[in-house]
């Protein structure tokens, strides 16, 4: 089921596609909104707030991309971007840019349903929070595991829906390393070496709000042959 009515945008400037877009996902217990381009999600954006956002990448005028990194300035809003099948550049660049995920056309209705609710699905708290650490200490960061928070400081990190499962996962096994293939079904998406490829791009993403010297990470570590390890101090 979906989140209990949960604000949906769809952007894309194919009328048709936005249309049956919509009519399906209000059937399946969203409210759903929608702009036929960049411009017209930014006027849109700049009064109403969203639970999700479904971008088109191929746009007349402003593209799905530049629109994401925009939005990424100010929004935290998960993003989700329908790419060509075969435009593998532009899903690496809208995943850099901030995308939470990506599906490719054609696509399944049926699939876009689930991702839009893999993406919306929190991720429960662990029982052993309650009588672990709440704070996880990652040199000039840290994580309020109870409230989910990245701080900085007194500066809080804004992170995605992606960058903020992601550190839940990795806060209920600090010290232990998750291989990609567990992070993508933890993230709640199918399988295979796109996907994989996808969560290396959250990863180097994520690493930039916590690292000093996000090249040489010290707390986002790579465990070669094994996958991801969180080692706070």
């Amino acid at each position: 089921m979906s989140a209990p009515e949960a604000h949906l945008l769809i952007v894309d400037d194919d009328e048709r596609i936005r249309s049956l877009l919509q009519k399906y996902l209000m059937r399946n217990g969203f409210l759903v909104s929608g702009a036929r381009d960049a411009a017209h999600a930014r006027r849109i954006l700049s009064g109403l707030e969203f639970d999700l956002i479904v971008l088109d990448v191929m746009m007349e005028g402003e593209d799905g991309v530049s629109l994401t990194r925009h939005l990424r300035e100010t929004l935290a809003t998960p993003i989700l971007l329908l790419t060509a099948k075969s435009e593998t550049d532009d899903r690496i660049a809208g995943l850099e840019a901030g995308a939470d995920d990506y599906l490719a056309k054609p696509f399944e209705p049926k699939e876009l349903l689930l991702r839009i609710n893999a993406i919306l699905r929190r991720v429960p708290e662990p029982s052993a929070a309650e009588t672990g650490p709440k704070v996880l200490r990652l040199g000039p960061a840290r994580y309020d595991i109870e409230r989910g928070e990245l701080w900085r400081g007194d500066d809080l990190v804004r992170l995605t829906a992606t960058e903020l499962q992601l550190m839940r996962i990795f806060a209920t096994q600090p010290g232990e390393a998750l291989s990609r293939l567990q992070l993508v079904e933890d993230l709640g998406r199918s399988g295979g070496q796109a996907q994989e490829r996808a969560v290396d791009v959250q990863i180097t993403r994520l690493r930039r709000k916590i690292e000093s010297d996000p090249k040489q990470p010290r707390y986002l570590q790579t465990v070669r042959g094994a996958g991801y390890m969180l080692a706070p101090d």
